[in-house]
């Protein structure tokens, strides 16, 4: 999990970059596409955790482990 801490921070830390709005057009693309990139990343890794997530299930006298629907909003910002 760290990997996904590690692709978070550096994704945050480009959007504070870009956020400054002080730098050269092409640095400022060239930070986009990688945080384009960053991002993409992490929502793969949040897709795959998504999948292995499990709960239990009581039905009936017995417990069984059920897939956990969980949905990913998406930030229109």
């Amino acid at each position: 999990m760290a990997d996904f801490e590690q692709k978070l921070a550096a994704l945050e830390a480009v959007v504070e970059k870009l956020e400054r709005g002080d730098l050269p057009l092409d640095e400022s693309v060239r930070l986009f596409e990688e945080g384009v990139k960053l991002s993409d990343a992490c929502k793969k890794e949040l897709e795959a955790a998504e999948g292995r997530i499990q709960v239990l299930v009581e039905r009936g006298s017995r417990m069984v482990v059920a897939d956990l629907d969980v949905e990913i909003e998406e930030d229109d910002d």
